[in-house]
């Protein structure tokens, strides 16, 4: 992302810029699940992630897309990307945050109160923890964690890679500010995997037809939509 985000900017290409809330933020914006180790492929990949993105090569690569035009990085709220994003502001970086939430933490509250501190645009409940409520029939619980969340003080969102989550929020009334939709479904269950694949998956299920499903659902709502895993 960095080399390609270099790239763009030294060929003269202006970065979109766009509303987020009271916020003006490019509108691409770079990701962390490779920072993280979450290749979404293999386990030998997301090592070779670790293995790469160390505190300094994830510096350089922030700095690259921030000198691109590039302003948000969005990451999870965990020990690990909250200590790189303090270094990396304290060498000057200027990099906004949208923070996703981080379950191993286990209580809430003490996730957000970390988070907080770094001041992050934009706050979402992780889409994965979204879709495990949903399936349990406890979708209903989290205007709680909503409410939590918004009183950090950043704008509230919502995580899911199921348009049918979607489809039960609106019009709910819930006080959140977007989402953030992923283009494919990865919240399905082996079975319901084979099912659409017409063979046993091993691992997650990539499916294009996914993303017209997905990018329709966006199309009807009028809360903003963060997309994610474009190029899954």
């Amino acid at each position: 992302m960095g080399s390609a985000a270099a790239l763009a900017a030294s060929a003269g290409e202006a970065m979109p810029v766009v509303a987020f809330g009271p916020h003006r933020v490019s509108r691409l914006m770079v990701g962390g699940n490779p920072v993280s180790g979450n290749s979404h492929v293999s386990s030998a990949l997301s090592a070779e992630m670790k293995d790469y993105f160390t505190t300094a090569t994830t510096k350089k690569m922030l700095a690259e897309c921030e000198a691109a035009g590039i302003t948000v990085w969005q990451s999870r709220a965990d020990r690990h990307i909250m200590r790189l994003l303090h270094e990396y502001r304290q060498e000057g970086g200027r990099m906004q945050w949208i923070a996703q939430t981080a379950s191993e933490y286990g209580e809430l509250a003490r996730n957000l109160g970390e988070a907080a501190a770094l001041k992050p645009i934009g706050i979402y409940h992780h889409g994965s923890q979204t879709d495990k409520l949903w399936k349990a029939g406890r979708i209903d619980e989290l205007p709680e964690a909503l409410k939590r969340m918004r009183q950090t003080g950043a704008r509230v969102g919502i995580g899911t890679h199921i348009p049918a989550v979607v489809d039960y929020i609106e019009g709910k009334g819930w006080d959140f500010d977007f989402y953030m939709t992923c283009v494919y479904n990865l919240s399905r269950t082996p079975e319901e995997a084979a099912r659409v694949a017409g063979h046993a998956v091993k691992g997650e299920l990539f499916v294009d037809s996914d993303r017209e499903v997905m990018l329709a659902r966006v199309k009807k709502t009028q809360k903003q939509c963060l997309i994610f895993k474009v190029y899954g």
